[in-house]
């Protein structure tokens, strides 16, 4: 095995250049000099035109289409199967109807169903995950771009979910958006019905374009049949908006002033034992305005996250930081505008490098950004002032974002990053350090007809890390290139990456620096037809090559698929074989007083995982790695249960064990996590979570009740209590409550 991976890359390595501006010509040959590769299809896009009330007319959000103007407004019908009969007709029919006044679009959807006793809707918290019940999704591409969109989801109990979509490497659903709308649901003898209300304030729209891109898809989860009014191929697709259909008839709309004013106050009490205990008092406001239809500015001051969920707890086996995800609604609303190269995950920009260190909260005095699109230009910028902490002084943060949409899903941009003390007394201890990129990508769904591909390369320079610094601009930047071809049955892609030895981005983060590395996989993913039961197979070789930068060997990998399944059920099993190759520059210290030395290491280790349906009451998840690791052996086991014990309490835990046997000694790690929620309706929701592990030996509680007066009226209650375990007993080591109250006004 290794032999012959060993000879493919050294083939490939050999090869590469040639691939990859092969593969870019014929992407440039085929689709932006219009030279057809295979025999091309012209298809116009399905339309569906939106109605306008009459004077007096008005739509009372109760679920039932009962109102007379949704038996004249037309309907978007005939779906087609995307999964498991593509291209058959939906089973069930779906039909879907749009009026809108003057301040408010409504999308009226009725979902028939010969067994209405098999709905599933359980789910009702804000953007859970609907992988356990039938739901309802739409896209509103709102500029008509193919490149950007509003998504929206329901299920029969009438959860919201909503985000926002944007090209990149890949196309994907940023959740973290919560937009001001509402929607109603009915179980009925037909099936299901949903009335969705979205004001035009909630949209970004173009003010000239009186057609929007549009598209629906809808769930049977009892038979896991997928189903769309439009892209239905499954290298389509909902979330690529430029396969959607086309909505007109949207004019004469208002948003109004374009203002919206967002006071909150927090009450909280902290105990942090032998340190102090605080009862404070705070308030803030966050201020967002539509400078166009398009464009959308947002001022927040005196900023508190009170209602933020605590990270899940990992244990860290490796020599890198762990990356976790941001959660801080500020940041995340438009966090889509400032992704860079994202397929190649190097990020100069990372939120959570403001107002964070070492998960400790910095104070943030205030923060302003603007985003949003202006012609063929997607603009965000974002500017923040921290406040000291301790012995640390407050700081500035620069962020800009540009890129220049190009043919019909390509783009090109730029990005800016500053981060400085926020008095120049202090420039010795926070220097004024800067980052600037330049990113390309291609993209196409028209590759050999019908295919998708994409290319990206990037380039990243940063300043020196401090003033004295002498480095060349060579070991302090980062470049690269990617050529992707993600479809179904087959998905392949080859990148190449080059880190500095000074790549620090101040405002980014990068795990590791000092390499060259080059990434080839390759996945085969047939549908058998032999065997009802199962959906599609999988086999792949996921393999990477990372030297350091006089081309000594620092890391080897091949992880090879030998199988993977996905039933009809959704049951799902994966088997596979990894081998490593790992070289230590210097001695590691991998757990408290185990050490391995420098030096070469060969290793390799099998990898099985099986999760069942989470449709069922009872569903299950678990994995297990054991093999060689480093100078010893490994048994790593996590499994995951997750039991509805009603329609609106589900509990889930997780248990992961690592046992590591070297010669230098054993060791064993555990972490504990206890999940549970309880959505009383989709508007209140509670949810509560308890993390232990063997390693820190500290157990954390969090709790948190949500209420939605309305949308975008919402109160907290968040409770934390953090517990040491010291000779056998838990020692309290903080505690805290902080209650949290905000409304919306918008005009």
């Amino acid at each position: 095995m290794w032999l012959f991976i060993e000879r493919s890359f050294y083939t490939a390595k050999h090869i590469m250049r040639y691939r990859l501006f092969s593969g870019l010509s014929i992407f440039l040959l085929s689709n932006l000099i219009c030279i057809p590769v295979g025999a091309q299809e012209v298809n116009e896009p399905r339309t569906v035109q939106a109605l306008r009330l009459n004077s007096g007319e008005s739509i009372s959000l109760d679920g039932r289409l009962d109102e007379t103007v949704w038996a004249r407004a037309l309907a978007a019908d005939a779906f087609l199967q995307q999964d498991p009969d593509e291209g058959k007709p939906a089973t069930e029919d779906t039909e879907v109807r749009i009026v809108f006044d003057e301040e408010n679009l409504y999308i009226g959807a009725m979902l028939h169903d010969s067994d209405p006793s098999g709905v599933l809707g359980y789910q009702k918290g804000r953007d859970e995950g609907l992988v356990s019940d039938d739901r309802f999704m739409l896209i509103l591409d709102t500029f008509l771009d193919g490149r950007t969109a509003y998504f929206f989801e329901t299920n029969p109990a009438g959860l919201m979910g909503d985000g926002l979509i944007r090209a990149g490497g890949f196309y994907f659903a940023n959740k973290s958006w919560d937009g001001i709308w509402e929607v109603q649901t009915v179980i009925d003898d037909f099936g299901w019905s949903a009335e969705i209300k979205i004001p035009f304030q909630t949209l970004n729209f173009s003010e000239t374009g009186s057609t929007w891109g549009i598209n629906f898809q809808r769930t049977v989860r009892r038979k896991n049949e997928e189903t769309l009014w439009s892209g239905h191929r499954r290298n389509q697709g909902l979330w690529v908006p430029i396969h959607a259909g086309r909505l007109t008839g949207i004019q004469n709309v208002s948003q109004g002033v374009g203002l919206e004013i967002i006071p909150y106050g927090t009450a909280a009490w902290q105990d942090v034992t032998g340190a102090h205990t605080k009862t404070p008092l705070n308030g803030g406001m966050d201020l967002n305005y539509s400078v166009t239809s398009s464009l959308r500015a947002a001022f927040t001051l005196n900023t508190d996250f009170a209602e933020t969920e605590v990270d899940q707890r990992r244990v860290n086996l490796t020599r890198f930081p762990l990356y976790f995800p941001e959660r801080r609604n500020f940041f995340l609303e438009s966090a889509s505008v400032f992704q860079f190269a994202q397929a190649n995950r190097v990020n100069p920009y990372f939120s959570r490098r403001i107002g964070l260190t070492e998960g400790e909260v910095v104070p943030i005095v205030y923060g302003a950004r603007l985003a949003g699109q202006v012609g063929a230009y997607d603009l965000g910028f974002l500017q923040v002032r921290t406040g000291q902490l301790d012995e640390q002084p407050g700081e500035h943060f620069t962020v800009g974002r540009v890129k220049r949409n190009f043919f019909s899903q390509s783009t090109i941009g730029l990005i800016y990053t500053r981060r400085a003390a926020s008095d120049s007394s202090d420039d010795l201890a926070s220097p004024d350090r800067q980052t600037v990129g330049v990113d390309l990508n291609l993209s196409t769904a028209e590759f050999l007809t019908n295919k998708n591909l994409q290319f990206e390369a990037f380039y990243a320079w940063n300043s020196h890390a401090t003033r004295e610094g002498s480095s060349g601009i060579s070991a302090r930047s980062a470049r690269g290139i990617r050529l992707n071809y993600p479809n179904d049955i087959w998905r392949m892609h080859v990148s190449y990456r080059e880190l500095g030895d000074e790549w620090n981005p101040a405002v980014g983060f990068t795990p590791r620096r000092g390499f060259k590395r080059v990434q080839p996989a390759i996945t085969y993913a047939p549908r058998p037809q032999w065997f009802s039961s199962i959906r599609q197979l999988r086999f792949g070789i996921f393999y990477e090559y990372l030297m350091d930068l006089d081309g000594q060997l620092l890391t080897r990998r091949a992880d090879v698929t030998l199988l993977g399944v996905t039933y009809e059920s959704e049951d799902r099993i994966n088997f596979g074989r990894n081998f490593r190759f790992e070289h230590l520059t210097r001695a590691f210290e991998i757990f408290p007083g185990v050490i391995l030395p420098g030096g070469g290491y060969s290793f390799s280790y099998w990898d099985f995982s099986a999760s069942s349906a989470s449709r069922r009451t009872v569903s299950a998840r678990a994995s297990m790695r054991k093999g060689q690791f480093w100078l010893g052996d490994r048994s790593a086991v996590e499994l995951n249960l997750r039991v509805r014990a009603h329609q609106d309490v589900t509990v889930s835990t997780k248990w992961e064990r690592e046992a590591v046997d070297f010669p230098q000694g054993r060791f064993t790690t555990d972490l504990f996590r206890l999940e549970g929620n309880l959505d009383i309706n989709p508007l209140t929701s509670f949810t509560s979570n308890i993390q232990y592990d063997t390693v820190s030996q500290i157990i954390g509680f969090y709790a948190r009740l949500k209420w939605i007066l309305k949308p975008g009226n919402d109160f907290y209650f968040v409770y934390t209590d953090n517990r040491q375990s010291v000779h056998d007993r838990f020692v309290s080591l903080s505690r805290g409550a902080t209650t949290k109250f905000s409304y919306t006004y918008r005009f």
